[in-house]
C-alpha cells in the first residue's frame, strides 16, 4: 500500500495562492496534504492548515531551509501552525529540542517527525552519497527517539533509485516518504514496489506532467487513480 501526499509548492517553496488551489480540491478523495516552510508567512500557512484539518485531512509541512536558524524558525513555525507531520530538515538536534517542549511522542499537539537523511544540499534540494552511506544515516536517525520516519529525496538523487528506497525502507524503523520529483505512474509504480509508504507531488500536478488534463484538479484526480494502480486497487494506463 501506497500513499499520496499533495503538496501546495513549486520550485521547493509554497505557491503563493496555496488556499485558493485548495479551494479547487477540497471536494476530492485526497486524504494528505501540505506546503513547505518556505513561500508564504506563518498566519496564512495557520489558515491553510485550519481548512484542511477541518475537512479532515492531515497536514505535512516540509522543511527546506538551509541554515540552521531558519530550520528552527520553521520547526517553531510548524508548531504554531499546527501541523501533524514535520517533514525535511537535515539538523535534527534542532528540530526535536523544540518539539521535546510539547511533549513526548503522541502527545496532542506534537507532529510526527520525518528528517532528511543523507546529505542534502542545494535549494530546491538534492540528495548526495552512496546507497550505503544513505542508508547508514536513515538508520541512526529511526534509531533516535522522536523521529517517526523519513523523508527521503529518492529521486532528487543520481542512481538506481528503487534500490536507494529499498535500502532505506530496510534500514529504517519507520515510514518512509519519498520527496521531490515524482512525475510519471512509472515512478509512482517503483516506490510502490520498493516500500515507501507515501510520495509527495507538488511542481508535476502543477506543470500539468501526468497523463491528465491540464487543471490542477485534473492532474490531483490522476495521481490519485495512479496511487490506487499501485496498491492494486486498479488498473490504470500511463505510458510515461
Amino acid at each position: 500500500m501506497i500513499e499520496f501526499i499533495f503538496m501546495l509548492t513549486r520550485n521547493d517553496q509554497t505557491v503563493p495562492d496555496a488556499m485558493a488551489v485548495y479551494e479547487q480540491i477540497r471536494d476530492s478523495d485526497l486524504r494528505y496534504v501540505g506546503f513547505k516552510d518556505i513561500g508564504l508567512p506563518t498566519n496564512r500557512l495557520r489558515e491553510l492548515a485550519s481548512a484542511m484539518r477541518a475537512d479532515g485531512r492531515e497536514v505535512f509541512l516540509e522543511v527546506v531551509s538551509e541554515r540552521a536558524e531558519d530550520e528552527q524558525r520553521s520547526v517553531e513555525a510548524a508548531l504554531e501552525v499546527g501541523v501533524d507531520w514535520l517533514l525535511g530538515g537535515t539538523h535534527p538536534d534542532t528540530a526535536l529540542a523544540i518539539l521535546d517542549r510539547v511533549g513526548p511522542p503522541g502527545t496532542p499537539g506534537r507532529p510526527r517527525y520525518c528528517p532528511f537523511p543523507g546529505r542534502v544540499v542545494g535549494h530546491p534540494s538534492v540528495l548526495e552519497g552512496t546507497i550505503e552511506e544513505i542508508a547508514a544515516s536513515a538508520r541512526n536517525l529511526t534509531s533516535r527517539p522522536g523521529i517517526d520516519g523519513l523523508d527521503l529525496l529518492a529521486y532528487r538523487w543520481r542512481g538506481d533509485v528503487p534500490a536507494l528506497v529499498r535500502a532505506v525502507v530496510d534500514a529504517s524503523a519507520g515510514p518512509v516518504i519519498a520527496a521531490g520529483s515524482v512525475d510519471s505512474a512509472r515512478r509512482i509504480d517503483a516506490l510502490a514496489t520498493a516500500g515507501a509508504w507515501a510520495f509527495t507531488i507538488g511542481a508535476a500536478i502543477f506543470d500539468g506532467k501526468l497523463p491528465a488534463g491540464p487543471s490542477v484538479r485534473e492532474q490531483l484526480d490522476c495521481a490519485l487513480a495512479l496511487t490506487r494502480a499501485a496498491a492494486g486497487e486498479e488498473v490504470v494506463t500511463d505510458d510515461a
